[in-house]
């Protein structure tokens, strides 16, 4: 895969215009967040707690100081930054780093990553806000009220969560404020040993520097600084303007990349604590299924077998993955081999005839049968003069996650305290299960969280954890490190849902584009993470169901965008782009029906339809420009979505030889508000277009009899290097808050490659994975 980076010099985007009134039905957690009378009231005014300091004092060694919860520096110099957010490939333990080191006029070779506390100031608070179902043009009062609650929440809850493309956007204003503050304390220290004013004094890379020339490193300041600095908020201090980074905004070489290289960057599977034994699992091959017997005697007596346990009753697992038997040996192979050999009876339970023709079946009726929530809808969808309508259903299978390093989790459980090592996207939440397993206290409970070999949402699920503290509990001290194999990952997983779609479009007798609406059916994925995960309750429309669906940018005068939720028996989670992955290939697969039917080019139609949204426009026409024409026997697709509060737009070069749909060339412009460092951008722009384009072209898991059919990558491929794509990012410039980069180049994958399957056969593909007939 060829890599080419553009950062288009082209106006900044201007503030859209006042869009005419909309009209919604927004539940939700609206009316959790706003019920309970003047209890809540009264706590929704208090002033949000603080984020800059933690409960407990920094663990530090070497004779590092904090400074606050954020910042630490050593006598050297060296400065550790705390950083909340699980590396999972996207680039935080860089990007995230460069926000403290701007504010703090720091070299970022001068940075160390430092790994987060269990503590409620890293919470993520962007993810709650992202929950609630407002359009993205609704700046309302309402809206600004329940952001509000949301993020006070959020902070009361303290859920340390990597996910939703939210890293950067939440941290941008916590991490430069400790770096600020940090700096503003050093300037501190350093006036009180010289007895001058601050304004004599400016930082530069890791120094205090008067305007006589006298200088002092931070190293040398940092005591003085923690003791006399105690006073200084956030309130104190004035954060950088763009116009005067020096560092955000422009490429910086990722802190992880040579261990990444010379292989001593440890990821979850990497723990080795003394005396580790493994541990592996035998699990219900039938969704929902339950343990009813199994003969340890038949297998205690093979090579390096140590232990064999139920691991059925560990709350925090799940009915099928968390019903099941693990066995333990002094080698993985050894449990492994143990393992396959244990004869176990199942009890397939009501799923054993369960298939996805049924289940699709069930979409359909769900469909034709109930009304669905509106998130949206504005003017009438019934309209006269109506001269053609146009329709059509869509639909996207269950996806698997198929994260390169195998799910695993180490555990070790003596005298009453827990250690764990994980790679997980959740560490607070995988504390809370493992202390509820384990029967100890959460302050009993140490979590090393580890470098993650690919999340994409998998991760945020923390069955492995309890799986894993089970084994340990039973194990008199021994740490255990439990292994998926990649077939109980594949036939285990929780899965992106399946989802039915009908769209229709009225046009009038001159191709004009008079309603549109659309109604899809699918389950409802905090329907089973909340309960499954966080012991809350799953309930009430899931904004994840219609997102990209309602939150369009396109100024369809008259629509109607509603969903019904159909309870899923099997597992289902937080995929990579979620709703977006598979509402914006109904979106935009449609729009091009309706442009064809309209005789109409598509590219024109979304010219018109963002006529309220320059800065979407510019995107578009960025993408565009940089495709330039395709090469002969080639065609370009085209799609534009937003997701994450990023726009992205994608052109797609594609060939079709035979029953094969290759593509050569896709070039993707994206708006993510300012951007931190430009190479973590375009990196995660070619992963998203990777992933994307595996789910689009082969992506897909079946049931058959109550079991998942695929089970490796034989049956449930994933890109292959010779397949992958030239990929070409163009970052418009802005000076907006920086939005979500992980996520928002998935979605736009599948319809822009099935737009260009279109020109090139004539056939028009509305199933996922895409296949030609």
């Amino acid at each position: 895969m060829t890599r080419h980076l553009k950062l288009v010099q082209a106006p900044a985007p201007q503030l859209d215009p006042a869009l005419p009134a909309r009209r919604g039905r927004r539940r939700f957690l609206l009316g959790g967040l706003l019920a309970g009378g003047a209890l809540l009231v009264g706590w929704g005014v208090q002033p949000p707690r603080q984020r800059l300091h933690t409960a407990a004092p920094l663990a530090l060694k070497d004779g590092a100081v904090a400074l606050n919860g954020w910042v630490a520096i050593a006598p050297d110099g060296a400065v550790s930054v705390v950083v909340p957010r699980s590396e999972m490939g996207q680039g935080v333990h860089t990007a995230l780093p460069m926000l403290v080191a701007e504010e703090l006029d720091l070299p970022l070779s001068h940075v160390r990553v430092a790994a987060a506390p269990i503590d409620k100031i890293f919470a993520n608070l962007t993810v709650m806000r992202e929950t609630l179902p407002f359009h993205p043009d609704d700046a309302g009062s309402l809206r600004q009220g329940a952001n509000w609650l949301a993020a006070k929440l959020g902070r009361e809850l303290g859920i340390m969560f990597t996910g939703g493309s939210s890293s950067v956007r939440d941290a941008w204003m916590p991490m430069r404020e400790a770096g600020a503050v940090a700096r503003a304390m050093l300037i501190k220290a350093a006036c009180a040993r010289w007895k001058a004013e601050p304004g004599a004094c400016r930082t530069e890379d890791g120094f205090v520097i008067h305007a006589d020339g006298r200088r002092a490193g931070y190293g040398a300041l940092a005591a003085d600084a923690a003791r006399l600095g105690q006073d200084i908020g956030v309130d104190e201090v004035r954060l950088k303007e763009p116009s005067a980074f020096r560092l955000i905004g422009k490429p910086a070489p990722r802190l992880d990349s040579r261990a990444k290289v010379d292989g001593s960057a440890r990821f979850g599977i990497d723990a080795r604590p003394p005396g580790l034994v493994y541990a592996a699992l035998r699990m219900s091959p039938v969704v929902g299924g339950r343990l009813a017997s199994f003969d340890a005697a038949r297998v205690r007596a093979m090579p390096g077998v140590l232990a064999v346990t139920d691991i059925s009753p560990a709350p925090g697992g799940r009915t099928g993955a968390g019903a099941g038997v693990a066995v333990v040996a002094a080698t993985w192979w050894q449990a492994r081999q143990a393992a396959a050999a244990l004869p176990v009876t199942w009890d397939e339970g009501e799923h054993a005839r369960l298939s996805s023709e049924g289940l699709f079946d069930e979409l359909a009726r769900a469909l034709e049968d109930e009304s669905g929530h509106v998130y949206f809808e504005s003017g009438s969808v019934e309209q006269e003069g109506v001269a053609m309508t146009v329709s059509a259903e869509y639909r996207a299978p269950f996806l698997a996650h198929a994260t390169m390093e195998p799910i695993n989790c180490t555990a070790q459980l003596v005298g009453g305290r827990l250690k764990l090592w994980a790679s997980t996207q959740v560490p607070s939440v995988a504390v809370d299960v493992a202390a509820r397993v384990a029967g100890v206290g959460r302050e009993q409970v140490e979590i090393e969280v580890m470098l993650l070999g690919g999340g994409f949402g998998r991760r945020l699920e923390v069955d492995m954890v309890a799986q894993a503290v089970a084994v340990a509990a039973s194990l008199e001290g021994k740490p255990v490190q439990l292994i998926w194999t990649r077939e109980d990952d594949t036939t285990h997983d929780v899965y992106r849902p399946a989802a039915l779609a009908r769209l229709r479009a009225h046009l009038d007798a001159r191709g004009n584009l008079l309603a549109w609406s659309s109604k899809s059916a699918s389950g409802a994925i905090g329907h089973q993470y909340f309960p499954r995960n966080l012991g809350l309750p799953g309930v009430g429309p899931d904004k994840t169901t219609a997102e990209g669906a309602y939150d369009h940018q396109y100024a369809f005068a008259n629509q109607r965008i509603e969903h019904v939720i159909v309870d899923s028996p099997v597992p289902i989670g937080y995929w990579r782009s979620v709703g977006h992955s598979h509402n914006a290939f109904f979106k935009e697969g449609f729009l091009e029906e309706v442009a064809h039917a309209a005789r109409r080019d598509s590219v024109d139609l979304r010219r018109e339809l963002l006529r309220h949204h320059p800065g979407a426009l510019a995107v578009l026409d960025a993408a565009l420009k940089a495709a330039g024409q395709p090469e002969d026997g080639r065609a370009h697709g085209v799609a534009l979505h937003r997701s994450f509060g990023s726009t992205v737009a994608q052109v797609a070069e594609v060939s079709v030889e035979g029953k094969e749909i290759r593509v050569h060339r896709v070039v993707c412009a994206i708006d993510c508000g300012i951007v931190v460092n430009p190479n973590i951008v375009a990196q995660q722009v070619e992963s998203a277009v990777v992933f994307g384009l595996s789910a689009a072209l082969g992506g897909e898991i079946t049931l058959r009899q109550g079991r998942v059919e695929q089970s490796n990558f034989g049956d449930y491929p994933v890109l292959r290097m010779a397949q992958a794509p030239e990929v070409e990012t163009v970052i418009l410039p802005s000076a907006a808050h920086p939005e979500g980069v992980g996520e928002p180049a998935v979605p736009p994958v599948a319809p822009a490659v099935a737009a260009a399957v279109f020109k090139l056969t004539g056939q028009r593909l509305r199933s996922l994975p895409l296949r030609l007939a």
